[in-house]
């Protein structure tokens, strides 16, 4: 069942926390980072078909390929991201979107708006971050 949302419509407090309205806002959002995201690995490839190697001046070229080796690097950290997506879609279909991963505890709509993706309430990512900062210095 597909709800239909305003594309004004944000989430609030004062709704039940991950109605179905707000199920359909993360999805739809979650949808639109994906294409933007694919949308410029499309332009990547288009770039990187680009001859820089036809560039006269060997620093001109060397600058091309630092910058096409910097797309590319960019690009793998959003194939990354794409993964997250998938899965926090998964979540949404199934039910645990939105809320902690530990806790089983709402993870909150600021932090999700901030970050869709995410998994853990901000209590816990930061248990997380202390405990993995911890086990680093040892």
């Amino acid at each position: 069942m597909s709800v239909e949302i305003a594309d004004d419509y944000r989430p609030s407090d004062d709704e039940e926390f991950m109605n179905e309205k707000q199920l359909a806002y993360f999805r739809r959002l979650l949808e639109n980072w994906k294409a933007d995201i694919l949308d410029g690995a499309k332009q990547t490839i288009t770039n990187l078909q680009d001859d820089s190697g036809s560039l006269p001046d060997i620093v001109d070229r060397a600058s091309a390929e630092s910058d096409k080796a910097l797309e590319l690097r960019t690009r793998d950290r959003q194939r990354k991201l794409i993964s997250k997506i998938d899965a926090a879609l998964r979540r949404i279909e199934d039910g645990s979107y939105g809320f902690c991963e530990v806790t089983g505890e709402p993870i909150g709509l600021r932090r999700l708006e901030a970050r869709p993706t995410a998994t853990l309430s901000l209590e816990a990512q930061e248990r997380h971050e202390r405990k993995e900062r911890t086990l680093r210095d040892d």
